[in-house]
């Protein structure tokens, strides 16, 4: 779930505050906000039904928000009662760690099926080459300049996606290009890049194996990756 920081709170706070203190009959549904306090719970209350909202939505098996709904006016309304469905403190961190890893298991063996499929018809399409170590690439732009050796460090331009199309990273969107070692990268990149004549484009299919496989907290496992890569510079190791 996205975090909000306290200055970020405090500016909602202070945008809730505007709209709501002017009038301090103004009702929301059953509830009259009658103060800043009033106001305050309403804004933080909405934010954090708002994030919840969209985890939910973003499970590979969507969320009930109305069993959600259901749960938290309970906790509310019974803080007193500590057990959950029956289970205790133990036994409900055990269901719901269970729950998610399962959640996990299925979203992996999905990309992993989806990345082989993929993979197999991508290498009869014209101009895509597969190394034997099972990386794909096209060739967009030839470049004229030396090659990267693997102690070197390269200064690039790319696009990472999921094969969805879902961009989710690059160094576009940032304004400025990427600099790293080659040998400090997954190994698709590791690879791949040492293929590129300096002053090339390149579209890369990366295999999980060679990516980031179970994956980490910000790629999903299993997960064949395209990258578009432009070489812009090479530093030579010394």
């Amino acid at each position: 779930m996205k975090k909000f920081s306290l200055l970020a709170i405090s500016v909602m706070v202070t945008v809730g505050i505007a709209f709501t203190s002017c009038d301090s009959k103004k009702s929301m549904g059953s509830v009259k906000l009658a103060s800043d306090v009033d106001s305050v719970c309403f804004i933080i209350g909405k934010v954090q039904a708002s994030n919840m909202k969209r985890q939910l939505e973003s499970w590979p098996v969507k969320g009930n928000i109305e069993a959600f709904m259901a749960g938290f006016a309970q906790g509310i309304e019974n803080t007193e009662d500590s057990l959950f469905l029956g289970k205790d403190g133990p036994a409900v961190d055990a269901f719901i760690n269970g729950f998610f890893q399962s959640m996990q298991n299925r979203v992996a063996e999905d990309n992993k099926v989806k990345g082989e499929q993929f993979l197999a018809e991508n290498k009869t399409k014209s101009g895509v080459i597969t190394t034997e170590s099972g990386l794909q690439y096209k060739v967009i732009t030839e470049g004229t300049g030396p090659k990267p050796a693997e102690v070197d460090t390269v200064v690039v331009h790319y696009v990472g996606k999921y094969l969805d199309g879902e961009e989710f990273d690059g160094s576009i969107k940032r304004g400025e290009p990427a600099e790293f070692p080659v040998n400090r990268v997954i190994a698709g990149w590791t690879e791949g890049v040492q293929l590129m004549p300096l002053g090339s484009k390149y579209m890369f299919w990366i295999p999980s194996e060679l990516a980031y496989g179970p994956g980490n907290q910000s790629i999903q496992p299993n997960s064949t990756l395209e990258f578009e890569v432009e070489l812009l510079e090479i530093k030579k190791a010394k």
